[in-house]
């Protein structure tokens, strides 16, 4: 959230005005509209998965005019969903509103998929979603976290380095305790 100091803010607005001092409860998560676009949105543009395991066609099938032949190995692109310019008001930056509805509400989109879908979803999708969360918003109720000094938001890159995986470059960070 180091680069985006004004949605860190408006995160631990919520939390303060939902949650207080106490402890995050997974139940909370209804109540926390904005922080959970937040994390969606974190999700759906680092996408550190960007491929999903390969399939098999189980029969002949024809998609998007291509004829896919039975028993043809396919290997589902998932960046196409979660970059996909007719689904996402602005694919390539990080904006919580494509999971917010005009009433602040949490808005569900079937174009994201960070965990795979179908099928081979993947089986500890319910897990990690919890989890997530409460690391999270654990972290941002306790701390607001800020580059290190010297360093301004504008020269933090957040540019993936490119493997099998989509992983972060390192950066500096301080956490800073919060009041």
């Amino acid at each position: 959230m180091a680069k985006y100091p004004h949605i860190q803010e408006r995160v631990q607005e919520e939390l303060n005005w939902v949650v207080g001092s106490r402890q995050v409860r997974i139940e909370d998560r209804k109540n926390l509209p904005f922080t959970d676009a937040v994390i969606h949105e974190s999700q759906r543009l680092a996408n550190i998965a960007p491929m999903a395991m390969p399939h098999t066609t189980s029969k002949d099938v024809t998609f998007q005019g291509y004829f896919i032949k039975k028993g043809t190995t396919v290997l589902p692109l998932l960046t196409s969903v979660l970059y996909d310019e007719s689904e996402w008001e602005s694919p390539h930056t990080f904006n919580p509103s494509h999971f917010l509805d005009k009433e602040g509400k949490f808005l569900k989109r079937d174009a994201f998929m960070p965990f795979s879908a179908g099928r081979r979803v993947c089986l500890g999708e319910s897990l990690a979603r919890m989890n997530i969360f409460l690391f999270f918003t654990s972290l941002l109720q306790h701390f607001s976290f800020t580059p290190p000094p010297g360093v301004s938001e504008d020269e933090l890159d957040l540019t993936p380095v490119v493997g099998f995986t989509l992983s972060p470059q390192p950066q500096g960070l301080c956490a800073v305790r919060r009041q």
